[in-house]
């Protein structure tokens, strides 16, 4: 990979990991679009790191909690609030572990990376998305998360495997529809990314496993760090911003680039 070549994929996956914008639609669509080669899995799994390392960072309180009570989990017992949260966690994750070992096992990923696929997906669920957020409640917060809604908003993850969708926007539609407030409903859909990046990476890191070589490392190394520097000043943007600002704006742009990306497809 050239470092022009490197530094945008690495960009793209930090800026918009975390945005309700989709980052695997844009990683598909920059070969599809640029004509550039397919950046690997390697460099995938290196992305991914720099972005978990963000979101672990930027949310250290709460994994922090979450890790120390996964302790207490792993002994039978749910006696505290990092226990629960831990619970929670696995709870929203399970459903799109399963299903994406399904999807990757049968071929479908393969299938679903083409740039008309992107373009519904990115038109349909942005309008969902300005739907749930213009319509549900504002009376809970993260700290009131329930099994329940971990296991709705884990379901609603599993939508996210269609490139296009995005991972954070189908979770914070739902938290949203669930009656959490914007700030609330970005914060779970971010809690939610970590065991769900983990998993993700585990599963392409297996994939690379005996391939990499000096060359490799020091590309995903180098595309590490910028994932993280770039995904750490999104996610802390995206989260001030809610204070003041709807998720309209990220609406916006996925409902133009989904349009443009349908002229593209079918002209």
């Amino acid at each position: 990979m050239t470092l022009f070549h490197l530094i945008l994929v690495a960009a793209i996956q930090g800026l918009t990991e975390f945005l309700p914008v989709s980052s695997s639609g844009h990683l598909v669509l920059l070969p599809a679009l640029t004509g550039q080669p397919d950046q690997g899995l390697a460099i995938d799994v290196a992305v991914h790191v720099g972005s978990l390392l963000a979101v672990i960072l930027y949310f250290w309180s709460d994994v922090r909690i979450a890790a120390a009570g996964s302790l207490r989990l792993a002994q039978g017992k749910v006696d505290t609030q990092g226990a629960f949260l831990a619970l929670c966690l696995i709870i929203a994750t399970i459903p799109v572990m399963i299903a994406g070992l399904i999807i990757k096992l049968t071929g479908l990923d393969e299938m679903m990376r083409s740039v008309a696929v992107i373009g519904w997906t990115m038109l349909g669920f942005g309008l969902v998305l300005y739907w749930a957020d213009r319509t549900g409640a504002s009376t809970r917060t993260a700290s009131g998360w329930t099994l329940k809604d971990a296991f709705v908003m884990g379901l609603a993850q599993i939508l996210s495997l269609i490139p296009g969708t995005s991972r954070s926007g189908i979770t914070i539609t739902a938290a949203r529809r669930l009656g959490y407030g914007r700030e609330g409903a970005a914060k779970l859909a971010m809690l939610m990314s970590i065991p769900t990046i983990i998993a993700s990476g585990a599963l392409l890191g297996a994939d690379v496993i005996g391939e990499a070589d000096w060359q490799m490392a020091k590309d995903g190394a180098f595309a590490a760090v910028l994932a993280f520097v770039s995904a750490l000043l999104a996610l802390a943007l995206m989260m001030r911003l809610l204070k003041s600002v709807s998720f309209t704006p990220y609406v916006v742009y996925r409902v133009i680039l989904g349009i443009i990306l349908l002229v593209y497809a079918y002209s």
